[in-house]
């Protein structure tokens, strides 16, 4: 997103120069959203040699942090106007780069069933191009109202798979693991229906 520091057409100093009043400017792809965004991709293999290796303790902090890093980089890119090309595109991708390593790697070293992972990938890959296609061809599809509530059951299942818990919590983290694939395929069916809403 570009920001405008105001500006206007040139106008003479006391020596007839022109003098520019304001400048467009974008802010520099080296800002700390992106260096946050950047380390969340470069420590996504340190995420799931730790899970695959079922050090599931420093998996989990780890996760957690990721997870932490998103919200961070968003909140201080809005704040002070920091959003650039390089976050819209990395951002969403090291986002579902961690959730779709997180899923196949508990798929992997724990009991996550792998119908959950694929339910889950197909949708939000398929969502994904759906919606690049769509913007090539001059249409918006606007954001799905679940998507907030996707992000957090989904996120909050993986932790508790991932978290070193009793084994009466097995019950309770497929629950919500089941919660959030409704909730991921019912998000994935409202963008179709709102976005024929939105483009007839």
């Amino acid at each position: 997103m570009e920001y405008k520091i105001f500006h206007n057409t040139q106008s003479k100093g006391k020596h007839g120069i022109g003098r520019v009043e304001g400048v467009t400017e974008k802010p520099s792809n080296w800002n700390v959203p992106n260096v946050l965004t950047s380390l969340r991709i470069i420590f996504i293999p340190v995420f799931a040699w730790l899970a695959l290796d079922q050090r599931w303790g420093a998996a989990f902090g780890v996760f957690v942090a990721l997870m932490l890093t998103d919200k961070l980089d968003g909140t201080i890119a809005r704040t002070y106007n920091l959003i650039t090309d390089f976050g819209k595109i990395a951002d969403p991708i090291a986002d579902k780069a961690l959730m779709i390593t997180a899923l196949v790697v508990l798929n992997v070293a724990s009991n996550l069933p792998v119908w959950m992972t694929i339910v889950i990938v197909v949708r939000e890959l398929g969502i994904t191009m759906w919606r690049m296609w769509m913007l090539r061809n001059d249409q918006v599809v606007p954001a799905s109202k679940g998507g907030k509530l996707k992000t957090v059951l989904q996120t909050v299942g993986v932790a508790l798979y991932l978290c070193p818990l009793p084994s009466w919590m097995d019950a309770p983290s497929y629950v919500v693991m089941v919660l959030a694939v409704v909730v991921t395929v019912v998000t994935g069916v409202q963008y179709l229906v709102d976005a024929r809403k939105v483009n007839n």
